[in-house]
């Protein structure tokens, strides 16, 4: 079964940077829009930024826009956010999530796959 592996999470000073990366095992999702998410206590799953199988088109929400930037590697296998200027409200658990589509989506249901998650905390 394929899977997503996410790492790159951990603790930062408010203003730092953190980049996270979502690598697959068993596969690759070629085909496949790729979405970081996060979620934070109490809070909702909420999609922030997501791109397209080639990498040509990219999402983002609003609160993250102009700090956060989604890429992936030569191989479209790997997917990163690169995380600046990070705000204590950014602390949350970020998952890497897949789905069949060549369009993008903001919506988490709409993806099909999903990782652990991964830890980010900004203190301030």
């Amino acid at each position: 079964q394929v899977h997503l592996v996410e790492s790159g999470g951990g603790l930062v000073q408010a203003g730092g940077s953190l980049r996270l990366s979502c690598g697959v095992t068993n596969g690759t999702f070629g085909g496949y829009a790729r979405a970081w998410s996060r979620q934070a206590p109490g809070k909702e799953r909420e999609i922030v930024a997501s791109i397209t199988y080639g990498g040509h088109n990219t999402w983002y929400a609003n609160d993250v826009k102009g700090r956060f930037t989604i890429s992936r590697d030569n191989t479209l296998t790997v997917v990163y956010l690169e995380m600046n200027d990070l705000k204590p409200e950014d602390t949350a658990v970020y998952y890497c999530a897949a789905t069949n589509s060549l369009s993008l989506s903001a919506n988490r249901h709409d993806y099909e796959y999903w990782g652990q998650g991964t830890q980010v905390t900004v203190s301030s």
